[in-house]
């Protein structure tokens, strides 16, 4: 029926009842224009082209403030009208933002808030144009927020409160919307929910412990809105979370941790939380979870672990607490996620604690395991973070001990070729430890170094034009170092290394001229 009434010219005509005073007229021209706009892109287009869509807004603005019960069905209608026009359309949606149907749906929200079919029009509205992310600022700037923990608070069936969780999820993205969220109450509100449904084992209300505790940790993700949360570490909301952690329920500890990672986003909160036994609890909640234990959950703690590890003063704290070994029970994992977390908790661990270095780079098992996630070519992060942890394991502990592990287990080609990484901070975290390992066991690594071809690497680095200042002079430094090696002597000088090095004399970089002044030197003496 749609697509003949487009090709019988009804449309134009139709649209033009719009302007009609009668409100019969306008009610059911409005049901007839929702009908054929419903899954029909020529019923939109010819509405569309009509100019439809702007009438209806202006319709909505004039009538919003009018609390009749007719006009209320009337309003209804054009909103009802509106979605078919828009729906799963995102041009036809950014349209209708654009002409200002955001502060008018949210001003009629406000007002008629006691009709429950002009409500639910109006959040089903707000969810389609939630997802465009055109509509953030503009939801920003009306006072949405406070509407809808307004109508949440009076909401007692779980089908309406889901309705609202639909809108909010994804509002709560933009951090201006979340500050407001904060601000409005929603906190107090998801917290209850918490309270309430926590040992209830019912579908529904695990369904709905789980998005208000989700959207809790969203809430926590923009900066402004977490330190408000926070109050210093005294805040009650702060400590309702806390309480998660020990708990039973596996989606709170896991909304707990979560929570805890994203308040540990700054040093200040980070410290307070360490001197203030959050380390204690979260190693508590890992230990729980390492036989057959809940992914989420590990990879939750760890994350949260990491964060709190960042500042100086924490990591001595944390490895006296046992937080090592309580990560190192992870290492069987073949959750990749889970080890991406566990090789980043300890490499700012590790972070200048030559003690604790050298500790775990004499691991046997920690370095086989490393050097065989170094390989995992299937999980770039995984295989990043394992490189990068070897290479920390030697430039914090600057050990021979280590040096001779890391030899025996297989990693100094991984080191090489991660020398080589598209990333200027780990290429040159690479070289930095093989410039360690040429000075302290050239000796042990000589074999490896060579195999690796990293004369050749080097002797690339240096001549492309693109390395970064500090790349070639952490080369220029590692080739001196392995001028000691007889047979690595003899490969930078089939490689006409003065060539390249004598042109970096007049780099614009003053460390990297004198470092080529240097090198140029000791390959002078040393031909």
């Amino acid at each position: 029926m749609r697509i003949p009434c487009v090709d019988a010219g009804l449309i134009s005509p139709l649209v033009q009842l719009l302007n009609s005073k009668d409100q019969e007229v306008l009610l059911q021209t409005g049901r007839a224009l929702g009908n054929i706009c419903y899954d029909s892109h020529e019923g939109r287009s010819a509405v569309d082209q009509a100019g439809g869509a702007q009438i209806v807004i202006d319709h909505l603005r004039s009538l919003c403030s009018i609390t009749d019960p007719a006009n209320e069905k009337l309003l209804t209608v054009f909103c009802g009208m509106l979605m078919n026009y828009s729906n799963e359309n995102d041009s036809l949606q950014a349209q209708l933002i654009n002409m200002g149907v955001i502060p008018t749906l949210v001003k009629l929200l406000g007002i008629h808030c006691q009709n429950a079919a002009l409500t639910e029009m109006c959040l089903v509205a707000f969810g389609n144009l939630a997802e465009l992310e055109s509509s953030k600022e503009q939801f920003a700037s009306t006072n949405i927020a406070e509407e809808l923990v307004k109508l949440f608070k009076k909401q007692i069936e779980h089908d309406k409160r889901e309705m609202i969780f639909e809108v909010l999820a994804p509002l709560a993205e933009n951090d201006a919307i979340k500050l407001q969220l904060v601000e409005a109450g929603l906190v107090e509100c998801l917290l209850e929910i918490v309270q309430q449904k926590v040992d209830s084992d019912k579908e529904d209300d695990i369904a709905e412990l789980k998005t208000a505790s989700d959207l809790m940790v969203l809430l926590l993700l923009g900066d402004e809105s977490m330190q408000k949360l926070f109050e210093g570490g005294k805040g009650n909301v702060f400590q309702r979370v806390l309480s998660w952690i020990p708990s039973n329920n596996h989606q709170l500890q896991l909304a707990g941790a979560l929570a805890i990672a994203n308040f540990a986003r700054n040093d200040g909160n980070c410290i307070h939380m360490v001197d203030n036994g959050i380390v204690e609890k979260l190693m508590d909640l890992l230990d729980r979870h390492v036989e057959d234990g809940n992914v989420t959950v590990q990879h939750a703690a760890l994350s949260a672990l990491r964060n709190l590890a960042i500042p100086v003063v924490n990591k001595a704290k944390m490895l006296s607490a046992g937080v090592t070994e309580a990560v190192l029970k992870f290492l069987k994992s073949e959750m990749p996620p889970v080890q991406f977390k566990l090789l980043g908790t300890l490499r700012m661990l590790i972070d200048a604690q030559a003690e604790a270095a050298e500790q775990l780079g004499k691991n046997v098992k920690l370095v086989e395991r490393l050097v065989e996630w170094c390989e995992a070519k299937d999980h770039a992060g995984v295989m990043g973070e394992s490189n990068r942890l070897l290479s920390a394991l030697i430039r914090h502990s600057k050990s021979k001990d280590v040096i001779k592990t890391i030899v025996q287990s297989g990693g100094i080609k991984h080191l090489v070729t991660m020398a080589t990484s598209e990333h200027v901070i780990m290429q040159n975290e690479a070289l930095v430890a093989l410039a360690l390992i040429a000075a302290l066991e050239l000796g042990t690594a000589e074999k490896d170094l060579e195999s690796a071809k990293l004369v050749q690497i080097l002797h690339r680095l240096l001549a492309d034009e693109r390395s970064a200042p500090e790349i070639k002079y952490n080369s220029m430094v590692l080739i001196c170092a392995l001028m000691g090696s007889e047979s690595l002597h003899k490969e930078v000088q089939d490689l006409a290394f003065l060539d390249v090095v004598s042109k970096l004399r007049s780099h614009e970089n003053k460390s990297v001229a004198q470092q080529a002044s240097l090198t140029e030197q000791r390959l002078t003496v040393d031909s």
